[in-house]
C-alpha cells in the first residue's frame, strides 16, 4: 500500500520567508558618536566628519542609521550619511536593526512575490524558521496575499493556525 501526502495532494502552497532574506553583515551608524556633549550635532564639525568618513568599510552591508540619544537630529544628517552609502552599501534604512531587517526582507517580498499568482490559493506561511522573521514582514505579506488568497494560514501544513478565509459566495 502507496503512502498519500495529503498535503501535497491538497495543493496547499507553502511560504517559508526565510528565502527572502538578505544575506550580509548588518551595521548600525549611530550619531549619537557626533553629538556635541551628547545634546546638539553641529554642522560643520558633522560634515567635516562626513568627509572624512571611510565610507568603503560598509561596502555590501546593510546600513541602518539611527540616533540613539535623546536629542533633536536634522533630518539632513540622516541624508548626508545615506548619501556617502548609496552604492556602496546593499541596503541603507532610517532606524534600528529590526526596521533594517523588516525594510531588507519586505524589499526582497516585493521584489519576488506577485500576489495575483496566488488567486484562489490556500497559502501557509511557514512559522519556523532559522532565521529570525519580523513580526512586521508577517503582517505584510498577509496584507499582500490576502485580496487574492482563498486562505492564509500560519505554521506548517501538517499544522496551521488560519488566519484568512474567503467568504462564500
Amino acid at each position: 500500500m502507496e503512502i498519500e501526502n495529503k498535503v501535497q495532494a491538497s495543493g496547499i502552497i507553502t511560504l517559508d520567508l526565510e528565502q527572502y532574506y538578505t544575506a550580509g553583515e548588518r551595521i548600525v551608524i549611530d550619531l549619537k558618536e557626533n553629538l556635541f556633549m551628547g545634546l546638539i550635532l553641529k554642522e560643520k564639525e558633522f560634515r567635516e566628519y562626513i568627509k572624512n568618513h571611510d565610507w568603503q568599510q560598509y561596502e555590501g552591508k546593510l546600513v541602518a542609521i539611527t540616533c540613539s540619544a535623546d536629542a533633536i537630529v536634522p533630518t539632513w544628517a540622516y541624508m548626508l550619511v545615506a548619501s556617502k552609502l548609496i552604492g556602496i552599501a546593499k541596503e541603507v534604512v532610517f532606524g534600528s536593526l529590526e526596521t533594517l531587517e523588516t525594510v531588507a526582507i519586505l524589499n526582497k517580498i516585493r521584489e519576488h512575490i506577485k500576489p495575483a499568482d496566488f488567486q484562489g490559493a490556500r497559502i501557509v506561511i511557514k512559522g519556523c524558521s532559522k532565521i529570525r522573521i519580523t513580526e512586521a514582514a508577517y503582517v505584510a505579506i498577509t496584507n499582500m496575499l490576502v485580496p487574492y488568497a482563498q486562505s492564509v494560514m500560519f505554521g506548517e501544513p501538517c499544522s496551521t493556525v488560519p488566519v484568512y478565509k474567503k467568504a462564500k459566495q
